[in-house]
């Protein structure tokens, strides 16, 4: 009998204040916590045949570190780094030198918002990015991510 093939891995970084979700300015970032994000994206993990690996640090180099220690058994990222998505050049240089895919992701709509949230200095290397449709942009990230790993199969 022949050995099923083993899913992918994905890896989904949360930024710093994520953890507040549920109760953190819900007009912009909605009533769903952290949790229930996750739960969501783990069973549509399971419908598109793939696993997730999720983190959440407020701290830029625990995130750093979860890209490196992650990068050994994932095949890519969904990114939501929070306020890091407009200041940390650690977190995009650690994307960058483990040579793996990331899609972008944010609740709220970034260009939308105040002008120091319109700039991300992940978006220029990422495969792409959502943000906006509040938790169903990691589900939309998500889909993006295993289309783009799986093209070429």
């Amino acid at each position: 009998m022949a050995a099923k093939p083993e899913a992918l891995s994905i890896g989904v970084l949360h930024g710093p204040n994520l953890n507040l979700l549920g109760r953190r300015e819900p007009a912009i970032y909605g009533t769903r916590t952290l949790p229930e994000i996750d739960a969501r994206l783990t069973q549509l993990a399971r419908d598109l045949n793939v696993r997730v690996e999720t983190v959440q640090a407020n701290e830029e180099g625990a995130l750093v570190e979860a890209v490196q220690r992650m990068s050994e058994r994932v095949a890519g990222f969904i990114v939501n780094a929070g306020g890091y998505t407009h200041t940390s050049v650690a977190l995009l240089d650690a994307l960058l030198a483990v040579d793996l895919p990331f899609v972008e992701v944010h609740l709220s709509n970034i260009h939308a918002r105040e002008e120091f949230r319109r700039k991300s200095l992940l978006a220029p290397r990422a495969l792409g990015t959502i943000g906006g449709f509040g938790p169903l942009s990691y589900e939309l990230g998500l889909r993006a991510l295993v289309f783009h790993l799986r093209r070429d199969d």
